[in-house]
C-alpha cells in the first residue's frame, strides 16, 4: 500500500490518480481531503504532518510513502518524527517531494536550508530513499487565472527572463515510477520542463489555449513585491523574485531526468495550458 500526503495538491492529486489507475492500493491523505479529491474507491483520510498522532493509522501496513516538504512557507512536525511514525507502521521506501533551491539556494532559509534538512532526515532513515527536486511548476500559472478570466491580462514581473518551469504531472509520473519500481533508491533527480519560459510567453500560451488575446502587463519588482507580501512571508517572496528575475545558471539548466526516468520528454508548458485551460475560461 502507497501512502500518498498532501493528496490534494498539484503532484499528489494526480500521484494518486497514477497509482490508482496502474492497479496500487493507496491512500491518499492531506488535512482536508474529501470523496470529490479522489478516483472512486480510493481510500483517502484526514491527517496532519504536524501531529503524529494522526499519522499513526495512516501508515498502519503501508509499504512506500510520498512525502512533501510542504512549501518553503510550510510548518511540519520535525520531519525525523514523521519517518519514525512511518516506519513503525511498517513504511520501507520514501519518496520526497523536496526543491531545486537546496542546490541552487544553499544559503536561504525559506528554499535551501529547510528542504535541505527534510532531506537529511530522509536520506538518514534507514528507509530507501529517492529526492525529487522540481524547479518552478507551470501550474504557477493559476495565479493569473482570475485576472485571465475578468480582464483577459496577465501581470507579472520579469516579462523576458525564462526559467524551465515543469508540468506538476511530469512530477507525479516520476514519483510513481520511484515508488513502484527498483532501481531509484540512493537517486536525486532535478525536474525540469524541457525549455525556458518567460512569463510572456506564459501569456501566449494560455492565450492560444483559449483562442483569444490575452494582454501581457509587466510589474516593476515593486509591484510584484507587494503583491506576492498579500500571501507569502517576506523572506520567501525575497527569494522568489530573485529566482524570477536573477536566475543562477543552475536554475536556468534543462534537466534530462524526467526523460531519464520516464523514457519521454517533459511536457512543455503550452501543453499544461491546453490541459487546463478551463481554468482560464
Amino acid at each position: 500500500m502507497f501512502v500518498v500526503t498532501g493528496a490534494t495538491g498539484n503532484v499528489g492529486r494526480s500521484l494518486v490518480r497514477f497509482l490508482a489507475t496502474g492497479g496500487a492500493r493507496v491512500t491518499a491523505t492531506s488535512r482536508a481531503i474529501s470523496d470529490a479529491d479522489v478516483p472512486q474507491g480510493v481510500h483517502h483520510t484526514r491527517s496532519d504532518l504536524t501531529d503524529p498522532d494522526s499519522l499513526r493509522p495512516v501508515f498502519d501496513g503501508a509499504e512506500a510513502l510520498f512525502l512533501q516538504n510542504g512549501g518553503p512557507s510550510a510548518q511540519l512536525l520535525s520531519p525525523r518524527d514523521i519517518l519514525d511514525v512511518a516506519k513503525a507502521g511498517g513504511v520501507g521506501r520514501v519518496v520526497l517531494l523536496s526543491s531545486q533551491g537546496v542546490a541552487t539556494r544553499p544559503g536561504s532559509a525559506s528554499h535551501g536550508d529547510t528542504a535541505r534538512s527534510i532531506e537529511d532526515a530522509v536520506r538518514e532513515s534507514g528507509m530507501a530513499w529517492t529526492i525529487l527536486r522540481p524547479g518552478g511548476f507551470d501550474s504557477n500559472a493559476y495565479a493569473w487565472a482570475e485576472s485571465v478570466r475578468a480582464e483577459r491580462t496577465v501581470a507579472a514581473p520579469f516579462a523576458d527572463i525564462g526559467l524551465p518551469t515543469v508540468d506538476p504531472d511530469d512530477i507525479a509520473e516520476v514519483a510513481a515510477a520511484a515508488l513502484r519500481e527498483d532501481g531509484h533508491a540512493g537517486r536525486i533527480y532535478e525536474l525540469t520542463g524541457p525549455a525556458l519560459n518567460t512569463p510572456r510567453r506564459q501569456a501566449e500560451a494560455i492565450a492560444d489555449a483559449l483562442g483569444e488575446p490575452v494582454r501581457f502587463i509587466e510589474q516593476t519588482r515593486d509591484e510584484a513585491r507587494a503583491r506576492m507580501l498579500r500571501f507569502m512571508p517576506e523572506p520567501v517572496v525575497e527569494t522568489t523574485l530573485s529566482i524570477l528575475g536573477e536566475p543562477t545558471p543552475a536554475e536556468l539548466r534543462v534537466s534530462p531526468d524526467v526523460e531519464r526516468v520516464l523514457g519521454r520528454a517533459p511536457g512543455t508548458f503550452a501543453d499544461w495550458a491546453r490541459r487546463h485551460v478551463a481554468a482560464f475560461r
